[in-house]
């Protein structure tokens, strides 16, 4: 289970802060709401009321009694309603169904590369997701879309910008065709960003300052600073892949350039190593596989690779400081050899004081971790203030 409160603080209107204060799971009575929040005990039992009718609250156990009738306590309750989360990959797509706890009701994916298009996976997302809908046999359950793309976002339109693996998708409307189908509002990131919001929510909650790294067919981070996702001006904070490594300008990245981390260290570079060798490498999966399976020169270039990516990670230390590091990818996830080869370098280059409590591990989300993220960033829109007001409107129409 999740913690509901994501990245929203207790801000808002006064009657948001009513829910607001209840998000945190305890139960609690009308009195002590009212206490908390400074309004009148009408004011907060007319708000009770009709957080129940939404169905976001739920009446629990009785307060102890200090002599009268005993209080009404009341918590949180997401039971009733839900989101869709989407994993987009290079070669498959991910879709589950969870509600607003986070808890994971049902899901499903298939192999289907995203150079298919978007017509075509997006197609399969919607007929997926009304099929799991369909199942829950409750029409008003979704309330909000999460996607993840492989490749850059503007996050304020949800559109693909430049995508490289992602041919026929530049700027196309992901947000808009999803809201047209299922009637909700879409929220659209790039997969890392995703897979970092789900890392720390899920496994890393008292973590304000994390750094997500996805090691795959390409490598970006997701920042997560003082408790908030990081962004940047354009959406591509994070984009760790396309930072030069001093000494490489003879790997040419697909970017343009030469010497970029992605060039030299991501999977299909890695293959490209072990091929020269005479391995029959030719994917991120054959890499894992062979890694998994003891290959001694397997192990030997994912390390390397980790070495290089320390390299990167060292400067990202020192710029944001962050208390986590998180390693995830199938490279990552297929043993601790990426983990050891980028622990010796930012442990070695760093300063003391920066890695002094500094954590650098691999991934806990395993294989649902993005699926899991583009819940958690659908969860926090529809609990943030304005979507809890559209969710109050709702129900007294």
């Amino acid at each position: 289970m999740i913690d509901p409160r994501g990245q929203e603080t207790l801000t808002g209107s006064a009657q948001s802060e009513v829910f607001q204060i209840l998000r945190d799971g305890h139960p609690r009575t009308r009195s002590e709401l009212a206490t908390l929040t400074g309004l009148a005990r009408s004011t907060v039992a007319a708000r009770v009321d009709a957080l129940l009718r939404a169905g976001l609250v739920r009446p629990v156990a009785d307060a102890a009694s200090t002599g009268g009738r005993p209080s009404r306590q009341f918590a949180f309750d997401g039971g009733g309603l839900g989101v869709l989360g989407v994993d987009v990959g290079a070669t498959h797509v991910h879709i589950g169904l969870s509600d607003l706890r986070g808890e994971m009701l049902s899901d499903t994916a298939t192999s289907l590369a995203v150079s298919e298009g978007p017509e075509s996976v997006l197609g399969w997302v919607i007929d997926e997701g009304r099929r799991l809908l369909k199942e829950r046999g409750n029409g008003a359950f979704l309330r909000a879309v999460g996607v993840g793309l492989p490749g850059p976002v503007e996050h304020t339109t949800g559109r693909p910008v430049d995508p490289p693996i992602m041919p026929g998708w530049d700027r196309f409307d992901v947000a808009g065709m999803l809201a047209e189908a299922f009637g909700v509002p879409v929220l659209v990131d790039n997969d890392v960003n995703v897979m970092a919001l789900g890392e720390r929510i899920n496994h890393w909650p008292e973590v304000d300052d994390l750094l997500f790294v996805k090691v795959s067919t390409g490598i970006g981070a997701g920042v997560i600073s003082s408790g908030r996702l990081q962004r940047g001006a354009q959406g591509i904070a994070g984009d760790i892949g396309h930072v030069y490594v001093p000494g490489r300008d003879d790997v040419q990245c697909r970017c343009g350039n030469a010497g970029c981390l992605e060039a030299i260290a991501a999977g299909p570079a890695i293959a490209d190593v072990l091929r020269a060798e005479g391995s029959e490498v030719h994917t991120v999966q054959d890499v894992a596989a062979a890694v998994t399976q003891g290959d001694v020169a397997a192990v030997r270039a994912v390390r390397d690779a980790g070495r290089v990516l320390g390299q990167v990670l060292t400067s990202c230390v020192s710029l944001v400081n962050p208390a986590v590091i998180v390693l995830g990818g199938p490279i990552a996830n297929a043993g601790d050899h990426l983990l050891a080869g980028a622990r010796e370098v930012i442990y070695m280059r760093s300063t003391p004081l920066a890695t002094g409590s500094l954590q650098i591990v691999r991934s806990r989300g395993t294989a649902m971790a993005a699926v899991s993220g583009a819940t958690c960033m659908a969860i926090q829109h529809v609990l943030s203030v304005e979507g809890v007001e559209a969710l109050l409107r709702d129900a007294t129409t």
